[in-house]
């Protein structure tokens, strides 16, 4: 199986635990008894306001197109790109919610998200190796939809779904490879409401796929020409984000 199919299975696969956990969620509190409800009044409110912090994963998926790139001396050289192994990054943002209704409301979740990852090239005629460090910090602004569940004692499982523009404020040239700073990303996700005594706390997981391909593939910026064969050999990249996030409303 190529790398590609691979990052598939591997997204379906973290996917799919996802959602048998949280299926797992609604017959867990069932069974449990009802108790005095902290905060009952909270989710009357038209708008929310909180804060948020979490962690998560950056990744790049590419395609790679097997290009041969032949050297002065006439050596053949294939290269192909992949992320093999993932750094937990760090978040921070805002949250704003409006209340829709009963169940649904609309959230705005300007967030911060500090991370990096490392891409491997490989060829895979000679065997070599290089590795390429990418430093990324995304401004993103999701615009999300919250469908809740009816809240029991003091939990509410719910479901998210949405898009987030993100702009990359630390791309840098005259590397290997080269991104382009803004995507928008399609947003799927499920978390649940804790009421605490004084505030609600709310961990969320998200996975976020990039709609754009973010490959810059005119490298006007290289001065050193040998570097054009990494991007020579991809197709498309697109980004991709698992997110874990706890906000504080």
């Amino acid at each position: 199986m190529n790398s590609r199919g691979l990052h598939i299975v591997k997204w379906w696969q973290m996917l799919l635990v996802s959602v048998a956990l949280f299926c797992g969620v609604p017959q867990q509190l069932i069974a449990q008894e009802r108790k005095v409800q902290n905060r009952p009044y909270i989710d009357m409110r038209r708008w929310h306001y909180g804060f948020l912090f979490g962690t998560h994963l950056q990744d790049l998926e590419f395609v790679n197109n097997g290009y041969v790139h032949t050297l002065e001396d006439g050596t053949q050289e294939s290269w192909f790109a992949d992320v093999p192994a993932y750094t937990p990054g760090f978040s921070v943002g805002v949250l704003g919610e409006l209340r829709l209704s009963s169940h649904f409301s609309l959230r705005f979740v300007p967030t911060m998200y500090f991370g990096d990852k490392t891409v491997v090239f490989r060829e895979q005629l000679g065997g070599v190796v290089e590795r390429q460090a990418v430093k990324s910090t995304y401004l993103s602004i999701p615009v999300d939809v919250k469908c809740s569940a009816q809240r029991f004692n003091n939990y509410r499982p719910y479901v998210v779904a949405g898009v987030a523009p993100m702009l990359d404020l630390t791309v840098k040239k005259q590397k290997a490879l080269l991104v382009q700073r803004a995507d928008v990303a399609v947003e799927l996700g499920f978390g649940c409401d804790f009421y605490l005594p004084f505030f609600k706390l709310i961990p969320e997981l998200k996975f976020c796929f990039g709609l754009a391909d973010v490959l810059v593939k005119d490298r006007n910026d290289l001065t050193d020409k040998n570097l054009l064969k990494y991007t020579e050999s991809l197709d498309r990249a697109s980004n991709r984000m698992v997110v874990l996030t706890f906000y504080f409303e």
